[in-house]
């Protein structure tokens, strides 16, 4: 069976909390220093990171003159559906990997 695809059962609260803080900005550290020894929490926060670093990256763009708006919100509305697509994932207790941001996070 594919990894990615892959039931984790029974997730207990805090690790789906811990999941669901990996898709919301700044917030994908706590995760990551707090319950870094989970697999299911390392997962999501790693891709979380990438999507953080993203964010911050397109907020620089803005100062591009004439494209600088055009990468921000492309890059603002993928880095939403991507974060929701990620918190629906955490909401069903699997590992789905996003697509592009996997590759970066597996080098984390």
């Amino acid at each position: 069976m594919n990894e990615s695809r892959m039931s984790l059962l029974p997730l207990t609260a805090r690790t789906r909390t811990m999941a669901l803080l990996s898709y919301m900005s700044v917030l994908c550290l706590i995760p990551l220093i707090f319950d870094h020894n989970e697999p299911f929490v390392r997962f999501h926060a790693r891709q979380g990171v990438v999507l953080w670093i993203w964010s911050v990256l397109a907020m620089f763009s803005l100062h591009l003159p004439i494209l600088g708006g055009y990468i921000f919100s492309v890059s603002a509305l993928l880095i939403g559906a991507l974060s929701l697509f990620g918190v629906v994932a955490v909401l069903m207790a699997k590992r789905w990997r996003l697509p592009l941001i996997d590759r970066v996070a597996g080098a984390l």
